[in-house]
């Protein structure tokens, strides 16, 4: 597989086409960025952690039925992938609440809601990233509604498969964010990553944030944080 031009570069990759073009690399970087980039910084290893990490939790969802965009890692920070079109939305599953949504409805953080609540951002950062409801979606023709319904069956299936997986590595999964796209035929995939950088981690039994969070917050530990959760996924 040859790689060919760079196609994109976002906050935390770099996309490249290949030979084939149906596929991409993507190279993960150790840039951190929050707050839609406001604040910039670098986490060393990231890059690696992030690219290991979101294989290892496609290959756990591809065998539970969810399709995604994976096809091969290529080594430490590259991964070959389906080239997709990425939807424009951030889809935001919430299981305690933290973050924008303790902070939008007065809980403390930490609360635990009595199911998980689903929300969706429109993907512009000049725009800060909006919330948006199913109708400006339909609307704005993101998405249609037999889409919608797909990407909203997906994420909570989704949030099944992890939290159970993470509860026995003694990881509390409070929520994350996920993005899709469609391939060339129209299949909708799971895209993007999962990874400390998307994900609310918190360990099960002292509550200690292992994720990006630290970064945001000025917390410290960061580099161990994100070493961590390799390290209970992936065991190095």
């Amino acid at each position: 597989m040859q790689k060919m031009e760079q196609l994109y570069e976002g906050k935390a990759k770099k996309v490249y086409a290949t030979d084939d073009p149906e596929l991409c690399i993507v190279d993960y970087k150790d840039d951190a960025t929050a707050f839609n980039g406001a604040k910039k910084g670098t986490i060393s290893g990231k890059g690696i952690i992030n690219n290991c990490i979101t294989n290892h939790l496609m290959k756990l969802l591809e065998s539970k039925g969810i399709p995604t965009h994976l096809v091969e890692q290529l080594s430490d920070r590259e991964t070959l992938v389906k080239r997709v079109q990425i939807i424009p939305l951030e889809v935001i599953v919430r299981n305690i609440a933290a973050g924008s949504l303790a902070k939008r409805l007065g809980l403390e953080e930490g609360h635990k809601m009595s199911r998980p609540v689903l929300e969706y951002c429109y993907k512009n950062d000049a725009l800060d990233d909006p919330m948006v409801n199913d109708y400006h979606i339909l609307a704005m023709q993101f998405a249609t509604r037999e889409e919608l319904n797909t990407i909203a069956d997906y994420a909570f299936k989704i949030n099944e498969i992890l939290t159970n997986y993470l509860s026995d590595l003694g990881i509390e999964l409070i929520d994350f964010k996920l993005e899709f796209g469609k391939t060339a035929d129209g299949q909708i995939v799971l895209a993007d990553e999962i990874s400390p950088d998307t994900c609310r981690f918190w360990d099960s039994k002292t509550g200690t944030k292992l994720d990006k969070d630290r970064f945001r917050r000025d917390m410290g530990g960061v580099e161990d944080a994100y070493q961590e959760i390799m390290k209970r996924l992936l065991g190095r």
